[in-house]
């Protein structure tokens, strides 16, 4: 079976009240549009076509990584109107599969099974019974139970509008076909506009066979029109991807509390997750993690028997086994750190290597710099790293203590087994085993008296 995906995706979304074309809104960080295009990419030997129209400039531009082509609907007359836009595009043999970019939430499942339905005396429709069905078109059936037509809410009688089985808008349907009945749909009703919808009547005229299928819920085929609509799909997208984490063995302690917004590469045993995580992008999680609240981690690398405590933001890292991270730690991109490090409160990283038992555990910023092991980096630390213009690196070698309150000005080197007295700000290479500090002498002067404020 050859596939000609066709997403319609050229709607404003005027109840969004917003300045960004509807599909663009996010569920998961990723566009809605994305979500329907990543679900149908998963199809063999399908070829996508996104028609798109408000904000078109923007969309493109957001979204020009999609392989597929984009074809523009430059005036929006309905949804019949916007898939004639694509009929040039469409082989007789190939089967055509129409779907929503505001509907992210559609599953592979269900659409496999409509495509199952499909030959050249048979087309798919996807229907959904609601219990308010205000809105939708309504599925108008026989005596028999056999689809007739439907009729879209505006155009129905008030008998018809009882009806609580609906159109989702969703269908496949051989190529040749559609091309011909989309040839002479009219807009001959209450919005003047030219209704897909319309095929399903000349369908049965012709004695193609309508079968219907049904989504596993209502929620599977929910359009996105407003913010409450977007809220309550992103909230069940997240149920849905924390069941399939606690599936595998992941203890999260609050599931309504957790958002995945990307994917986790490898996933070991025994990780604990507390309320308020976000995971973000690509990560791989080792064995025996805990997760403290709070935290957010985002393309990162978790080695085994790692505990990040609460309120930390960890981004681009790589984390070794046995490591301690946080509370209120962040760890910036190109951070690596090696088996058992520690790293405390308060401690900023970035851009920097930190070989294996080293400890940064207050109150630190270490950027652009390599540590070696056994390091001992005191409360207060600051690589100075830029000169406004420049990047400099600091080296600090392996079993070096910096006292706190120090002030590494790179580039700088600080030998093996090196010490650098508390204070001290340290502009040139500090020999291996030795002490070094900068200190201005102190002194107390006496019959000081301390300033006292004068009366107005």
């Amino acid at each position: 079976m050859n596939i000609t995906t066709i997403i319609l995706a050229a709607g404003k979304g005027t109840r969004m009240r917003s300045a960004f074309p509807k599909i663009m809104h996010k569920i998961a960080n990723r566009p809605l549009l994305q979500h329907v295009y990543d679900m149908s990419k998963q199809l063999d030997n399908n070829q996508i076509k996104i028609v798109y129209g408000h904000g078109a400039e923007l969309v493109r531009e957001r979204l020009k990584h999609l392989d597929a082509s984009w074809i523009e609907q430059k005036q929006q007359l309905g949804t019949g109107h916007a898939v004639q836009q694509v009929t040039d595009q469409i082989a007789d043999t190939d089967t055509v599969l129409i779907l929503y970019g505001d509907v992210p939430l559609l599953k592979l499942i269900t659409v496999k099974a409509l495509l199952a339905n499909v030959d050249d005396k048979s087309l798919g429709l996807l229907t959904v019974n609601l219990s308010d069905p205000k809105g939708y078109g309504r599925i108008i059936r026989d005596s028999h139970g056999r689809v007739q037509r439907i009729v879209e809410e505006k155009d129905a009688s008030n008998n018809e509008k009882l009806i609580k089985e609906v159109n989702t808008g969703i269908m496949a349907v051989k190529g040749d076909k559609l091309k011909l009945w989309l040839a002479q749909i009219k807009n001959h009703n209450a919005q003047g506009e030219y209704y897909l919808t319309d095929i399903i009547e000349m369908a049965v005229g012709e004695k193609i066979k309508v079968i219907t299928n049904h989504p596993h819920s209502e929620d599977e085929v929910m359009g996105v029109n407003n913010r409450m609509q977007l809220s309550h799909l992103e909230r069940v997208y997240q149920q849905e991807q924390a069941a399939n984490l606690m599936e595998q063995g992941v203890t999260l302690r609050d599931p309504s509390r957790f958002d995945l917004r990307g994917s986790l590469e490898s996933l070991g045993q025994d990780i604990d997750i507390d309320i308020n995580v976000i995971l973000e992008g690509k990560n791989s999680i080792g064995s025996n993690v805990t997760i403290g609240a709070n935290t957010r981690i985002k393309n990162s690398v978790i080695g085994d028997h790692v505990e990040i405590f609460d309120n930390c933001v960890i981004e681009d890292a790589v984390i070794g086994a046995g490591s301690r991270i946080g509370p209120f730690a962040r760890l910036r991109p190109e951070t690596v750190l090696g088996v058992n490090v520690h790293i405390g409160n308060f401690v900023e990283i970035k851009k920097s290597d930190v070989a294996e038992k080293s400890k940064i555990n207050h109150l630190s910023y270490i950027g652009d710099t390599t540590v070696g092991s056994n390091v001992n980096i005191g409360a207060g630390t600051i690589t100075c790293n830029y000169d406004g213009v420049n990047k400099f690196r600091t080296v600090i070698e392996d079993g070096a203590f910096i006292g706190s309150d120090t002030q590494l000005v790179a580039p700088v080197r600080v030998g093996k087994n090196a010490t650098i007295g508390a204070g001290s700000t340290i502009t040139k290479d500090s020999p291996e085993n030795q002490l070094t500090l900068s200190r201005v002498k102190q002194v107390s002067i006496s019959g000081w008296q301390r300033p006292e404020k004068k009366e107005s």
